[in-house]
């Protein structure tokens, strides 16, 4: 059984300096990480240890004076409110989400109304239009009547999201209001795009494809949705040992992926699970 890698794939540079930061930051004393810092069972098990403790972003307090920003960032207005009730804030956003704040924040100041493609509910996007109640997020067609008719919309995506559906949804909304004025700035951020184009890759080289990555992970789901989307099949693993021998049979080229928040020491342990199930096997 041929085993290959992905190209691109698993923790990206924002998750990383994240981790860092947070780990630094826990070195020095107890810190309350505001919301999960990422979608990884074993790195917030580590960081427990640590003495970072996770808590709700919108909290009234904390046990420590000390509170840090994850990677999917948070609106100024939930930054300022920590800041103003006397805690130390550590900001671990990401740049490419920073750069999509900065995006929505300019479409705002240039008239038009703030849109965001994206997952209603999820913390980058809870930040995104955090500062501009009356932004609306879509997900997909059924969205578009929410969205105003008369006023100019301006466009961003969720740094997470697969660029082509992201590309699809405004294709399809400018084709259905041909009169509106509609202006869209991508914000897919390339380590997403790189992912995903490189799985797109491997799907045209494999028979079956491993997903590492945490069940609550955004962009773990996404690679598993368009893997099996591909024709491929996909299973979705937290680690080795939820792999199964029976999914390998009859198999003779094994792909493996991982998302944004996986550690590259997780990704080499299911490997070489892989390996022993192909030598027994």
């Amino acid at each position: 059984m041929i085993i290959k890698i992905a190209k691109h794939y698993g923790m990206c540079f924002g998750v990383r300096d994240a981790l860092n930061l947070a780990e630094s930051t826990a070195k020095k004393g107890p810190v309350s990480i505001l919301g999960q810092l990422v979608h990884n069972p074993v790195v917030r098990s580590r960081l427990t240890e640590m003495g970072a403790q996770e808590i709700p972003i919108d909290s009234s307090s904390a046990p420590q004076s000390q509170v840090m920003i994850t990677a999917h960032g948070a609106s100024d207005q939930v930054r300022g409110s920590w800041q103003q009730r006397g805690y130390h804030v550590a900001d671990a956003t990401c740049p490419l989400v920073r750069r999509a704040h900065g995006q929505l924040g300019q479409l705002v100041r240039q008239g038009f109304h703030p849109v965001v493609i994206g997952t209603p509910g999820h913390v980058e996007v809870l930040g995104l239009i955090g500062d501009f109640p009356g932004a609306t997020v879509i997900q997909n067609e059924e969205d578009f009547p929410r969205l105003p008719e008369k006023i100019s919309l301006g466009i961003i995506s969720q740094t997470t999201q697969p660029i082509s559906r992201v590309l699809q949804l405004v294709q399809q909304l400018r084709l259905l209001r041909t009169s509106q004025n509609i202006r869209f700035c991508d914000t897919v951020c390339r380590p997403t795009k790189e992912r995903q184009n490189a799985l797109h890759e491997l799907c045209r080289e494999v028979d079956v494809i491993i997903v590492i990555g945490g069940r609550n992970s955004h962009n773990t789901r996404h690679l598993l949705t368009e893997a099996k989307e591909k024709g491929v099949v996909a299973y979705h693993v937290e680690s080795a040992d939820e792999l199964q021998p029976s999914w390998f049979v009859n198999v003779s080229r094994v792909g493996i992926t991982a998302g944004t928040s996986t550690l590259p020491e997780t990704v080499e342990v299911v490997r070489a699970r892989l390996e022993q199930i192909n030598s027994a096997d």
